[in-house]
């Protein structure tokens, strides 16, 4: 008597995932600037998708979808739609981790960019409130949550690994290079709305002109999610992974345990967040509200300023390798602070003195920006350090760069520009003392 067996073929996404990269690891071996290479790639579409969002909320949003407002009024409702991804990324965080730790890497990877490309893309085709009325402002509202939950959610732990695998004397250079993608990302989504908004009428912009970096931003995220898939489904990468236990842990086991990090982590480095949007975005919304000089202007001296923050990032590097990231922060946000008090002056002079302001507002943001990101995480235990670089970048965002442009704008428009003097110092006195309790506790422990 004969009998038939049939063999159970396992085609579950962790099981086809493995086979991915068996069959690529003869071919991909992963070095050190493949995934620099993949660290700047991936973080400058992110950015380059968040500029997009943030300089329309000036050019285009006031007019599109706040028609029934002034000027400022609709400037400042679209910062608070802005603010919206910051609330979206921790959450993305968090279930995107759950996801990974169920479908694996690759799939969570995917799903994420997917999830920007689409939120972005459905912005570009989204009609204005003359033909949806309020449905339109609610649609731009859910866009934006969602490309924030798919920032926090494409998370792929390269940062840390280029972090783990730089040698000691050069771990502030390492550093930096994740954080290239903002200058990058913000130089490429002001030139492209330099390009668009000089060549075409107002009439054409505003009706369909200010869409296509949009459409840029989805092309973007195509390419950036096979740059970094090239990485994450090769044996070496995951080898590496693993030998540093950079795996998603839960939430609530982090916040129970490691809460005292994350707070930190937050608040560490918040005197560079808080200057982010107040030289990228902020500059923008207020000398388009007093026409102090033409957008195009502005725009360029912004495109400039992009480079100005690269070099600024690179040299970060070199400073943090010789005096260390947390004196390097601490510096910085002492500097921040004495440029807090030039901010009136500056802002509130001609076109010679705001584009200073931008341009040594982008140096300072570069040099600061450039070891915003490491310098608490290495507190984690290593079993957290995936999860918990993630969460603190996050809950950063949120505290220090969510509300900037719309508190600035505001207190700014009915109290004067000492309001952007009080925010950055604010961010100053955080980022000191959280690094004096980093310190406290590292010589504790």
């Amino acid at each position: 008597m004969s009998s038939t067996r049939t063999d159970h073929i396992d085609i579950s996404p962790q099981t086809m995932e493995r086979d991915t990269r068996q069959t690529t690891a003869d071919r991909s071996k992963i070095a050190p600037g493949e995934i620099a290479v993949g660290v700047v790639i991936g973080r400058a579409s992110e950015y380059f998708d968040f500029f997009v969002f943030g300089i329309a909320c000036v050019l285009v949003f006031p007019a599109v979808f706040f028609p029934f407002e002034d000027r400022l009024e609709g400037v400042l409702w679209a910062f608070v739609v802005f603010s919206l991804a910051f609330f979206g990324r921790p959450i993305g965080t968090t279930a995107f981790m759950a996801i990974q730790r169920r479908y694996g890497r690759s799939v969570k990877l995917t799903a994420a960019l997917f999830l920007l490309g689409c939120s972005t893309a459905g912005m570009a085709f989204l009609p204005g409130y003359a033909s949806l009325g309020p449905a339109a402002i609610v649609l731009l509202s859910l866009f934006r949550f969602l490309q924030g939950a798919a920032i926090g959610g494409s998370w792929d732990g390269l940062p840390s690994l280029l972090a783990l695998n730089a040698p000691q004397a050069r771990r502030g250079w390492y550093a930096m290079i994740g954080q290239l993608g903002a200058p990058i990302g913000f130089g490429l989504a002001s030139g492209l709305f330099l390009f668009l908004h000089s060549n075409l009428a107002l009439k054409d912009f505003l009706e369909w002109g200010w869409r296509y970096p949009f459409y840029v931003a989805f092309a973007i995220n195509v390419v950036a999610l096979f740059a970094r898939l090239r990485l994450v489904v090769t044996n070496e990468y995951t080898q590496q992974l693993e030998e540093r236990e950079l795996e998603p842990t839960g939430v609530v086991e982090m916040v129970r345990t490691q809460g005292y990090n994350l707070f930190i982590g937050a608040f560490a480095s918040l005197a560079s967040y808080a200057l982010f949007h107040l030289v990228t975005v902020f500059p923008l919304s207020w000398i388009a509200l007093n026409n102090s000089q033409s957008i195009n202007d502005v725009l360029t001296v912004q495109v400039v300023g992009a480079f100005v923050g690269m070099a600024g990032t690179v040299a970060s590097g070199w400073l943090a390798d010789r005096i260390g990231r947390r004196n390097t922060l601490g510096v910085l946000a002492v500097a921040i602070g004495l440029f807090a008090f030039l901010a009136p002056v500056l802002l509130g002079g001609g076109p010679v003195a705001q584009d200073t302001f931008i341009l040594v507002g982008f140096a300072l943001l570069g040099l600061s920006y450039g070891q915003a990101a490491g310098t608490v995480t290495s507190n984690f235990a290593a079993k957290y350090r995936y999860t918990g670089a993630a969460l603190t970048t996050d809950f950063a965002w949120l505290v220090g760069a969510a509300f900037a442009p719309v508190v600035a704008l505001g207190l700014s428009a009915h109290y004067g520009l000492a309001a952007v003097s009080v925010y950055l110092l604010s961010g100053t006195v955080c980022t000191l003392l959280a690094l004096k309790i980093n310190k406290a506790l590292e010589s504790r422990d």
